[in-house]
């Protein structure tokens, strides 16, 4: 309920109270009413003239306004006009600028087009009067290069643009191309002249070697004359220097060569020395064995090569003059290899066949001389060693990145191979067919032993490095044939002791050379350490048996009954004990002497002497032990005090 319906219910329930006239109380206030519009029609007219001029300013206003309105309209018409305007002006602008964009890259690209396609004055003069070897010749000739390489693309595309340039351009090539052509020729026709060093036109030929990849570029024709000139000058010119280089290194070999009658199993007929004869090898002691042969792999394998007219008075083995050539061949044929793929940009299999065409006829040159001295070759070491000599320098051709030659190291071991199984195999029949008693009958080292020994640790220590399943199959048929050969000729001594002191003084012999020229753990040496160890052990108990026989019998027959608990047996041993006490008391000095001069006069070298001596001294204390141990208390009395006998036991020590 609002406030005015709350008044009016409060004034209608006061009348209701007060008991006023209903009619009455309408009638006065219709004429409250009506009194109350009557004084406000004298207001209004009081004020009509105020009222009419504010009817006046609204209508004035209103008009205003309308003109307002109609301005703005207008105004926004125009904005309306100015936007699309605008927009307008920021398509255009980005119309230009793309357009701009476009023209400058045209601009770009036409510009180094003309400037491309363009053929300076300066370019002409000099590509026709400068020298080739200035430097601005071959500024100007690689830009040559690049606007005929582009009219190239423009006459595939059929464009007209190069036909104005075309025919100077083409005038230019080829004067460019005859002053190349006459300049390299040049260059190819000094390595003609005689004692030149080909380094020199060579690295001037690698200066200039955009030269050549110009003409191979425009004219392949040429560039193949300039090829094949080359390929003709410096194959005549490596043949020829080699195969005058190896006669005059034939000349240096020794005289008196190995032959077939410097067999390993051969007798040994002739002495002689190699210090008498300088130009001889025939020498038993050095046809099997390495001495100083050996630098050639190693302190020699890259040492100067052999210059004959300087050492005509020096002879050298064949491994020598071998690795000489071969440095040589090496050296010149890794530079030209590395020549011919740099300067005639050649990759793979074509670098080798240009590199085969260089060097084909004087490598087949020194194959055939190597045939020639192989095929009646009987030095095994020499052709062992020019087998390693191949491996090594095929090695040092592929760290220099040259593997034109492998084919080349391939052949060369193709010929020495059979021949040095061949002759290997001879010297191992020689050894089968040998007759012991054509031979002095001597227990000292035998001449084939050394032979052998030598042999051995030479081809073992050179195979170190390269191992091959051949030569280790060819010196274990050796090996076997030569232990046979010193059973054959310990056979043809009577005694078991001459023949044991025989097979130790050999086997001594082959172990020291074994273990001086090559490692103390190869096959060969652990096969004779072994072998040796056997044989001293024989040994020992040969000639101790004289001086303790009765001693070491007694000892093996009383260890027997007490294995097999014979008690009453052992105890009735006991009067052969006594005997053997006194007689080992009263002789002991004496068999000490004895067996020190024996040992000393059997055995040559005096470390394996006082090795056999100790080994059987020991043997003596150990028998003396067990001797001992066997005996009653009342023996053991009789018997001489081991600490004596350990006393004059250091008497004989020695200091090898």
């Amino acid at each position: 309920m609002s406030s005015s319906d709350q008044i009016e219910d409060d004034e209608v329930q006061e009348i209701l109270k007060t008991g006023t006239d209903l009619r009455q109380y309408s009638a006065q206030i219709e004429k409250e009413f009506k009194e109350v519009e009557n004084r406000s029609i004298e207001d209004y007219i009081k004020e009509s003239q105020n009222i009419a001029n504010l009817h006046n300013q609204i209508g004035d206003t209103s008009n205003i306004l309308e003109r307002m309105e109609s301005m703005l309209m207008d105004i926004q018409d125009a904005l309306n006009n100015i936007s699309t305007e605008i927009t307008t002006l920021q398509k255009k602008s980005v119309s230009m600028s793309v357009q701009l964009t476009n023209r400058q890259s045209v601009r770009a690209q036409l510009s180094q087009f003309i400037e491309d396609m363009a053929v300076p004055e300066e370019m002409i003069t000099t590509i026709m009067d400068t020298p080739v070897t200035e430097k601005e010749f071959v500024t100007h000739l690689n830009e040559l290069n690049h606007k005929l390489s582009l009219m190239k693309e423009l006459n595939f595309k059929e464009s007209k643009s190069s036909q104005d340039v075309s025919d100077v351009l083409q005038k230019l090539k080829i004067k460019a191309m005859s002053k190349l052509r006459v300049y390299l020729m040049e260059q190819i026709y000094k390595f003609r002249k005689p004692m030149t060093n080909y380094q020199i036109p060579q690295n001037a030929m690698l200066k200039f070697k955009f030269f050549f990849e110009f003409i191979l570029s425009n004219e392949r024709i040429v560039a193949q004359e300039i090829c094949n000139e080359y390929i003709d000058t410096m194959g005549k010119i490596y043949y020829s220097y080699f195969k005058s280089y190896s006669t005059r290194l034939a000349a240096l070999k020794f005289e008196e060569a190995v032959s077939k009658d410097d067999l390993m199993g051969l007798e040994d007929t002739v002495t002689r020395s190699i210090f008498s004869k300088t130009s001889s090898l025939k020498n038993k002691s050095t046809v099997f064995s390495i001495g100083d042969r050996g630098d050639v792999l190693n302190q020699q394998l890259e040492a100067p090569i052999i210059v004959p007219h300087a050492q005509q008075k020096i002879r050298y083995p064949y491994e020598s003059l071998f690795r000489s050539e071969q440095y040589a061949l090496v050296d010149n044929a890794c530079r030209e290899y590395l020549f011919v793929t740099e300067f005639f940009i050649v990759r793979g299999p074509q670098t080798q066949e240009l590199f085969n065409q260089i060097m084909g006829k004087t490598m087949a040159l020194l194959i055939k001389n190597l045939e020639t001295y192989v095929q009646d070759c009987y030095d095994t070491i020499a052709l062992f060693l020019c087998i390693q000599l191949c491996l090594r320098y095929q090695l040092m051709c592929h760290k220099r990145c040259v593997p034109a030659l492998d084919r080349y190291w391939d052949n060369l071991q193709a010929v020495i191979w059979p021949r040095f199984e061949q002759v290997f195999r001879m010297n191992i029949q020689s050894i089968q067919e040998c007759d012991p008693t054509k031979f002095p009958k001597e227990t000292g080292p035998h001449y084939i032993t050394r032979r052998y020994a030598e042999f051995s640790a030479a081809i073992v220590g050179i195979s170190e490095n390269f191992p091959n399943e051949l030569v280790s199959h060819l010196l274990l048929e050796l090996q076997e044939e030569v232990k046979c050969f010193m059973l054959r000729m310990a056979a043809i001594f009577t005694t078991r002791k001459e023949q044991l002191i025989y097979l130790i003084n050999n086997y001594d012999l082959v172990l020291g050379v074994l273990m001086e020229r090559t490692r103390d753990n190869s096959k060969e040496a652990e096969a004779f350490r072994e072998l040796l160890s056997t044989r001293s052990s024989e040994y020992v108990e040969e000639i101790l048996a004289p001086h303790l026989g009765g001693i070491i019998q007694y000892v093996k027959d009383c260890e027997q009954m007490l294995e097999k608990e014979q008690t009453e047996e052992f105890k009735r041993q006991e009067r052969r004990s006594l005997q053997l006490v006194a007689n080992f008391s009263a002789n002991w000095k004496k068999s000490l002497e004895e067996l020190n001069r024996e040992v000393f006069l059997s055995f040559p070298s005096l470390v394996t002497g006082s090795q056999l001596l100790q080994l059987a001294l020991a043997q003596l204390v150990q028998y003396y032990h067990k001797f001992y141990k066997l005996l009653t208390p009342s023996a053991r009395a009789q018997l001489v005090n081991i600490h004596v006998i350990m006393i004059e036991i250091k008497k004989y020590k020695s200091n090898y």
